[in-house]
């Protein structure tokens, strides 16, 4: 019995293993591209190959260049994103070629066909696209930068191919398309000088000293944490306000990114020291002044006795 069941799957097997082949080497053709099971099947393991093989060699760049204190911490992560996009897009053309038999001339018309399509439908997708380009290489926004987008701020987690993510003080995870930090006004607090001007405007009454509020404004900037002593804090008189005579506290920090905080701790000390001084912030009030008026005087009078005048006898 096992010699009978041997000799039939010697005679079978090696048919069944022809015909297998049969069907996956099979070729279908459409229009200009031939198309093999067999193909297909090999394009789809180059892809994956290539998906995992961007991703480990991204992180094995950015662990080795990690311990390179020289080397910018944007441009680790320029790099590494570089070689993954880079892995990836050898990986597809290699797929292509292996699924579809595709040579330059396929993929050259391929490509034709999606700039119809990103022509009429697909703009806005390949702004942003082309503007992750131009943030990986021109680097006007950087990981790890602090950026304000109108009235959003936060520090840039990651660039991404489409989009850009920004995290805020509250952690909340802002999903940025990469054209509006390239088209807009973006206000990045890290770029070139690492150190910033934090303006506070105030505004004290009219009775106030002015010499007493100049003095207590460069007081308050003292001491305080991240505000720096070279440049020191000057104080400007700007103008005379409608309610107020309005003053602003400039100051140094080498620590832009926290300048919300030194705000707040300048503006706790100012409240101190005004209250301590005798010096009063004013506040908008409104006053209605009613003026006589002879002629509604008259016709409410003649109003009142309108009809005692005429009362029948």
């Amino acid at each position: 019995m096992i010699i009978k069941l041997a000799v039939i799957s010697f005679l079978i097997v090696p048919e069944f293993l022809a015909r297998v082949k049969e069907v996956l080497q099979q070729e279908y053709t459409f229009g200009k591209l031939t198309v093999s099971l067999s193909g297909l099947i090999i394009g789809s393991i180059v892809i994956a190959v290539s998906v995992v093989l961007s991703r480990f060699a991204s992180t094995l760049i950015q662990r080795r260049i990690s311990t390179k204190r020289h080397i910018d911490p944007g441009l680790r992560y320029t790099m590494s994103r570089l070689v993954k996009y880079l892995i990836l897009t050898l990986g597809i053309l290699l797929s292509l070629k292996q699924a579809f038999g595709a040579d330059l001339t396929s993929i050259a018309v391929v490509f034709t066909a999606l700039s119809v399509g990103i022509g009429f439908g697909l703009q806005y997708l390949a702004a942003d696209i082309a503007a992750g380009f131009i943030l990986l290489f021109e680097r006007p926004v950087r990981v790890g930068d602090r950026i304000t987008i109108e009235s959003d701020e936060g520090d840039v987690q990651s660039i991404n191919l489409r989009t850009t993510v920004v995290i805020t003080n509250d952690r909340i995870a802002i999903i940025v398309p990469n054209s509006k930090l390239v088209s807009q006004r973006v206000v990045n607090w890290s770029y070139g000088d690492p150190r910033a001007r934090v303006a506070i405007p105030v505004g004290v009454s009219y009775n106030s000293d002015i010499e007493l509020v100049t003095n207590t404004l460069l007081e308050a900037a003292k001491g305080v944490q991240c505000v720096l002593d070279d440049p020191g804090p000057t104080a400007q008189f700007l103008k005379f306000g409608d309610s107020s005579l309005d003053f602003r506290l400039l100051v140094w920090t080498s620590e832009p990114r926290r300048h919300v905080q030194i705000r707040s701790d300048i503006n706790y000390r100012i409240a101190d020291l005004f209250r301590e001084r005798g010096i009063k912030i004013p506040f908008t009030s409104q006053e209605f002044v009613l003026k006589p008026n002879e002629q509604l005087e008259r016709s409410l009078l003649g109003s009142d006795d309108g009809p005692s005048a005429h009362r029948p006898d």
